[in-house]
């Protein structure tokens, strides 16, 4: 084929932290099926720096940049590249890609199972048997022998038989068998003294043996498909090879000793089933619906996450799901288990950050430039605390693509014009009453009203666009993010890449603003939450900026949530406020004046958000969408949780497959694509623009 010629030229690889990038002269052999690497062109006639194996290799263009990619060989060795532009990349990509495919399909024609080899299977006592309960010295390799025979020079292997396989799988329900047995003999130990069932060697034990008996269960996939290709000459078209999802059910693993269970399609809940069949999102309609807030109810749900019996019972699980991971390794598309997660989407937690209505309306009425971006930091660091749902650190939903949230606020104008003490003065009810009066004829209400729309409008990277606006005090702000996470070792990092924008119509203010990294720590113990990192506001237009610091806990000594920052007016250089305490619990804020006032979070009232109730939700609102799985983590019924989750996330894939196929774009529903961001469809600023364009012509 034209397209498996050598190719060759200098890409950047990243080496380590300390090293960082460094250009590197590469040569893709397609003959030998290996990407080699040299210091310099000069130095390509000498031994190879680095040799990766193509065979069984995963190709994959970074979400990062359009110029980074990665090589993730069969081995589990690394290499990450940089091109110099898009297109380069792409040309290293797609040769590579075809050099992959073309050695893969090789060894599956070429190298057929080994018939030979013998699997005997240790004999066990039963469950109850003394000698399998207490047997310290007994290791992993007396409980699975695998023997390997040497194949006689020359001979072809030959093709396995479908009776093979079932002999192999035969084999497999024996092990399966034992293993249960292995987890039912330390299940049965005694909660204290010498050996538990709490030992944590117990407990990794357990977590290596399900991860071994999943790996068989993924080589017996593998087996299936090497001999499909084998029957038929090479793998059909477009097929990939996979890892699976675990084919024992590990919720129900772990629960006693259960044996697994499979229920076919038509026992599966009609929840369910409605879940996997609704309708591809582009053939519904797209336009964007305008939301009455007298529909919204104000809303009764408080699921706090406090509980931590879950993770205690599935301690197993999490010993399992580290044991797949690598340091660094990116979590975007691991599906970590059902247990660890809050009962409410990632959309609906940036509407919780807006829990403070009374303090966000408040931002507009400061009189100085000064005074509205010390209110803003206020606000914004008042956020957070009501974001989080408890003390132990969950996950939220991953947001499908085309998933919406929508809710609002109603603040008492009352509330807002006396603003919790603040010393800040405010305009007079005249005056609000001038601002908030947009329909001749109308009855001006007393309270404000703040409204919220979020949407999920990228799977990959996942990206939220989410968007508030109060009408009456012309004002609205608008946010786009996109949530990196990581694992760390005992922690989970997660970044939040983005960028805010509040507006002060009534001012001609534009404030930016970014948003703190998030940690989930002591994952194997009691997880909790932590915020970190540097993140700016700023206000061009009246030069005033804020830097704020969210500290992590030093190794040894160190407070909890220490958040420290200070408002200076740029061109004088000049500190008008400084802030420290913890974001969670009290703050303080001292003046330029001398004045010092005190924020305890856990005081501030918090304002309920209205929803509108589920039956008049659209298919794809948050609530409604992953109701079924909410409903199952309240009775505690983790394994039900775990289907309509799955369901739900096997429909997604298979519309992006066909959305693929077919080349069709997804279409956003309320947020439009600028630059590198997210805007809201109909913004407020918009809005006004056009008023005022109007008043002009008309003039």
């Amino acid at each position: 084929s034209d397209h498996m010629e050598n190719i060759y030229g200098y890409l950047m690889k990243y080496t380590n932290l300390v090293t960082g990038w460094q250009y590197r002269f590469f040569v893709l052999n397609n003959d030998a099926g290996l990407l080699e690497y040299f210091v310099n062109e000069q130095s390509r006639h000498l031994k190879p720096r680095g040799t990766l194996q193509l065979a069984g290799a995963v190709i994959s263009p970074s979400d990062e940049d359009s110029h980074t990619f990665t090589v993730n060989a069969a081995s589990g060795e690394q290499y990450k590249l940089r091109a110099t532009d898009a297109k380069e990349r792409q040309h290293w990509v797609s040769r590579l890609q075809i050099c992959t495919q073309h050695h893969t399909e090789a060894i599956g024609k070429n190298n057929p199972p080994l018939k030979s080899r013998s699997f005997s299977l240790a004999s066990q006592g039963s469950a109850n048997s003394p000698g399998v309960q207490r047997r310290p010295s007994q290791n992993a390799v007396s409980f699975f022998n695998v023997g390997h025979h040497r194949l006689p020079t020359g001979k072809r292997v030959p093709i396995m038989q479908p009776d093979h396989l079932v002999d192999v799988r035969e084999m497999m329900s024996q092990a399966e068998g034992q293993q249960r047995d292995l987890i039912r003999s330390i299940e049965c130990l005694p909660v204290s003294g010498h050996l538990t069932s709490l030992d944590q060697d117990l407990l990794m034990l357990k977590a290596t043996s399900m991860a071994t008996m999943n790996c068989l269960n993924d080589c017996f996939h593998i087996l299936q498909l090497q001999h499909a290709s084998q029957q038929k000459g090479s793998l059909p078209a477009g097929t990939t090879i996979n890892w699976l999802e675990p084919k024992i059910s590990l919720a129900n693993h772990f629960k006693n000793g259960a044996a697994q269970n499979f229920p076919a399609e038509i026992n599966k809940p009609a929840s369910v089933r409605e879940e996997q069949s609704i309708a591809e999102p582009c053939q519904l309609t797209r336009e964007p619906e305008e939301i009455n807030p007298d529909e919204e109810l104000e809303d009764i749900c408080d699921d706090k996450e406090d509980d931590l019996g879950a993770v205690e019972e599935q301690r197993s699980v999490i010993l399992h799901l580290l044991s797949q991971l690598k340091l660094g390794m990116d979590l975007t598309r691991v599906v970590l288990p059902t247990f660890i997660l809050e009962k409410r989407s990632l959309l609906e937690m940036y509407a919780d950050f807006m829990s403070h209505p009374d303090l966000f309306i408040a931002i507009t009425n400061g009189t100085t430039p000064e005074e509205r971006m010390i209110r803003f930091v206020e606000y914004y660091l008042t956020s957070f605390h009501e974001g989080r749902k408890g003390a132990i650190a969950k996950k939220p939903y991953n947001p499908i693509i085309g998933e919406t949230f929508h809710c609002s606020w109603r603040m008492p104008k009352s509330d807002v014009a006396t603003d919790a003490g603040s010393n800040f003065s405010v305009q007079s009810p005249s005056e609000q009453v001038t601002l908030s009066k947009d329909t001749e004829g109308q009855t001006d209400p007393d309270y404000y009203t703040v409204k919220f729309v979020a949407e999920q409008v990228s799977h990959h990277p996942p990206v939220s666009g989410f968007y508030a606006e109060c009408v009456e005090r012309k004002m609205c702000v608008n946010a786009h993010v996109w949530t990196k996470s990581k694992f760390l070792g005992m922690s989970i990092g997660v970044t939040m890449i983005g960028e805010g924008l509040l507006s002060l119509l009534e001012h001609g203010e534009e404030y930016t603003f970014s948003l703190p990294c998030a940690y989930a720590r002591s994952i194997l113990t009691v997880p909790w939450v932590e915020l970190g990192g540097k993140v700016n506001i700023n206000c061009v237009k009246t030069g005033y900026s804020a830097s704020i610091n969210f500290h992590t806990k030093p190794f040894y000594g160190g407070k909890l949530h220490r958040v420290t920052g200070e408002v200076k007016q740029n061109m004088t250089n000049t500190v008008v406020c400084r802030v420290q305490g913890e974001w969670n619990s009290v703050l303080e804020f001292t003046y330029s004046n001398g004045e010092t006032k005190y924020v305890d979070l856990t005081k501030l009232s918090v304002t309920r958000k209205r929803v509108r109730p589920l039956e008049k939700q659209g298919t794809f609102e948050s609530r409604r969408l992953w109701q079924h799985v909410t409903e199952s983590l309240r009775d505690g019924d983790i394994d039900k949780a775990t289907e309509h989750k799955r369901a739900l996330e096997e429909r997604q894939r298979n519309e992006e497959r066909l959305r693929a196929e077919t080349e069709t774009p997804w279409c956003t529903k309320y947020f439009l694509k600028e630059g590198d961001g997210w805007v809201y469809h109909k913004p407020l600023w918009k809005a006004a623009s056009a008023a005022q364009t109007q008043q002009t012509d008309t003039n």
